[in-house]
């Protein structure tokens, strides 16, 4: 598998998928035809949210999935496939109503470059139980595209503003592990990136990321052989 899974679109006040760009060419090497998946918009329509990553990637051909006459043909015939961020509810169940999950991990497990951001990460992992996003649409299931055999968290923050008495990001991944000791859950900060080839994961960026698992939490350090892990 090829896969980059970015934890933001965004970094800082950065411009969209500004910070990406390298890790994106470096990935993307030889594909010049996007297929976008913008299932994760719902404040943003499809087109517009196509659009904005047309203008954020220039160097590549980008086509909205629901532009196409059939998705899952223009799945078998995708040089790459890329998810972009929003709700991952939405997301999920989009993809589960217009059965394309099966596809879509056929399609990357032979070898097809896959890029997603936040929502795009998220459906990446084992399941979506450790979004950080609201369920406001009820998919079938929980389980998602299982590219990688762990839980994703991205936008990882240990910040908590002064005042706020609700859980932080640690206290609800440590739920998690409560009632999933097994799973492994990788949690990476905003401008940072897993990146899997073949039997290779490794972080990407110049943050550090953790790793919850069995009631532990380990940080990662950049650019570290996470290969264990799958």
């Amino acid at each position: 598998m090829n896969l980059l899974l970015l934890s933001s679109s965004r970094q800082e006040q950065g411009a969209y998928l500004e910070h990406a760009q390298a890790m994106l060419n470096e990935h993307l090497q030889d594909v010049s035809e996007l297929l976008f998946i913008p299932f994760a918009g719902v404040t943003v329509d499809w087109d517009s949210y196509t659009k904005m990553v047309q203008q954020a990637l220039p160097q590549f051909n980008v086509t909205g999935i629901h532009q196409t006459t059939n998705a899952r043909q223009a799945l078998e015939n995708a040089q790459a496939i890329v998810v972009g961020g929003g709700n991952t509810f939405n997301l999920l169940y989009q993809l589960y109503k217009q059965d394309l999950l099966n596809g879509i991990h056929r399609k990357v497990s032979a070898g097809t470059p896959y890029v997603g951001w936040s929502a795009g990460s998220n459906i990446a992992g084992n399941s979506i139980r450790t979004t950080n996003d609201m369920p406001i649409i009820e998919p079938p299931s929980f389980d998602a595209l299982q590219l990688v055999p762990f839980q994703i968290n991205p936008h990882y923050t240990d910040y908590q503003p002064p005042g706020h008495n609700g859980e932080t990001r640690a206290q609800r991944l440590a739920e998690f592990m409560v009632l999933n000791p097994t799973m492994p859950v990788l949690a990476i900060r905003e401008g940072s990136a897993l990146k899997r080839q073949g039997n290779r994961l490794t972080l990407l960026g110049d943050k550090k990321g953790l790793v919850f698992v069995a009631g532990d939490q380990m940080n990662i350090e950049p650019h570290q052989d996470l290969s264990d892990y799958l």
